[in-house]
């Protein structure tokens, strides 16, 4: 078994960061080389903007190569709780901006060639329980009615085709949903925004940041570099590093751990028996699992497993005997099989599970995905890079943009994971 994320085992990794010190003069430096930052970087670039991308670790380290490859459109509470929260118009955007952003993501896959295993799958959220079902079929009817007529509702008979499990008792269908292989999407991003002249330095942790001639200079172990404008695209990744200029941030969201294995390739007879729908599926359980089958047919499964924020070896095996037993209760058949890759990340989850963008403590920041990060990160990222040129855009979507983010009483953030798994 490895204790590596599947994503980045199985992607050619991003070879064209710069090997020289920190330096230069930019309009843009965007901290953090996950989805959201890349996809910033990748439209600056484009548009003329001179851009860096300072990353801790390696292009990807963070979420972006550490979650379950779900593009799942839909939002995390009910539609009837989000309007209640939010207002109808900000619900209706925020769902509709989920929508948007997996456009985008196939349309950049499109425009830069990346091979990724794009693919609009489908995704089935299933009841756990009889009692879940009047609740998740409500909400059905409610999405369908105002913003979504592309979800369909299975009844439980009809689940066999999709599913080779009797535990669940109905299931809302999301046709937009979409899944690929984010090990290769967010190396192809990177390349893709190399490629239009954005300069990309791994293994570059920003340590500090001073106001400088009217911008910032930012500070790593490998040099320092000025900008006229900083975004901060770091997530759940944002304590990381002790010292960072990143308190504001990490202060008002809390790390949560969700961890995930790998089997080897299913035979097409094990297929057929586990998720012959072949799409991305979750339960509707508070701490629920995950699951698709990968691009080489292994069945990928996760979820939260334990209550932790660290993940090295130790750790990451632990929740990983947590999850095997999980997914042999659902399918038994499985009981045996090779578990061949386990992993775990950290979600950045905001007090109410809504995203946040905007402007503060001097940075443009996208973060607080909650869990949907993958989905929603690509529309995010392109509003940021609108955002630091001052230029008006549509994809300022109402149902992310100007909601409170005060800190969470007794937050820290801390974390501690191993991205090589060696513990």
């Amino acid at each position: 078994m490895k204790y590596t994320s599947y994503w980045h085992d199985t992607a050619e990794p991003f070879a064209d960061a710069e090997a020289g010190p920190v330096e230069g003069h930019y309009d843009v430096a965007v901290i953090g080389a996950g989805f959201t930052g890349l996809s910033a970087a990748r439209k600056l670039a484009r548009g003329g903007a001179s851009v860096a991308v300072l990353e801790a670790h390696h292009v990807g380290a963070g979420g972006s190569g550490r979650n379950g490859g779900h593009l799942n459109n839909g939002i995390a509470h009910g539609l009837a709780e989000a309007k209640a929260h939010l207002g109808a118009e900000r619900a209706h955007a925020l769902y509709r901006a989920y929508d948007r952003s997996i456009d985008m993501i196939e349309e950049t896959v499109a425009e830069e060639r990346i091979a990724c295993d794009f693919r609009r799958s489908g995704k089935l959220k299933f009841a756990s329980k009889p009692s879940h079902v009047a609740g998740l079929r409500a909400n059905f009817e409610l999405i369908n009615r105002e913003v979504d007529a592309d979800t369909r509702w299975l009844e439980r008979d009809e689940l066999h085709a999709e599913i080779g499990s009797d535990a669940f008792h109905g299931a809302m269908l999301y046709g937009k949903s979409a899944m690929m292989h984010m090990g290769r999407y967010v190396a192809g991003l990177a390349r893709a925004a190399h490629r239009h002249g954005a300069r990309i330095w791994e293994d570059a942790p920003v340590t500090g940041r001073q106001s400088a001639s009217g911008g910032w200079a930012l500070t790593t172990p490998r040099g320092t570099l000025r900008a006229e404008r900083v975004i901060a695209a770091t997530g759940a990744y944002s304590g990381e590093v002790r010292g960072a200029p990143l308190g504001h941030f990490r202060r008002r969201m809390i790390p949560v751990g969700s961890f995930i294995v790998a089997t080897r390739p299913l035979s097409d007879g094990e297929i057929a028996a586990t998720l012959p729908g072949n799409r991305t599926c979750v339960t509707s359980m508070n701490i629920g699992n995950y699951f698709r089958l990968s691009p080489d047919n292994r069945l990928i499964f996760g979820g939260r497993a334990r209550f932790s924020t660290v993940s090295d070896q130790r750790s990451d095996a632990k929740s990983g005997a947590i999850l095997r037993a999980s997914m042999a209760r659902l399918f038994p058949h499985l009981a045996e099989v090779e578990i061949d890759y386990c992993w775990g990340g950290l979600v950045d989850m905001t007090k109410d599970r809504f995203p946040r963008a905007g402007e503060a403590d001097g940075m443009i920041y996208g973060m607080g995905y909650s869990g949907h990060g993958a989905q929603m990160s690509t529309l995010v990222g392109q509003a940021l890079a609108d955002m630091a040129m001052g230029v008006p855009t549509p994809t300022r979507s109402p149902g992310w943009t100007g909601q409170p983010f005060p800190p969470i009483a007794g937050v820290r953030g801390s974390c501690r994971w191993s991205d090589s798994g060696s513990g």
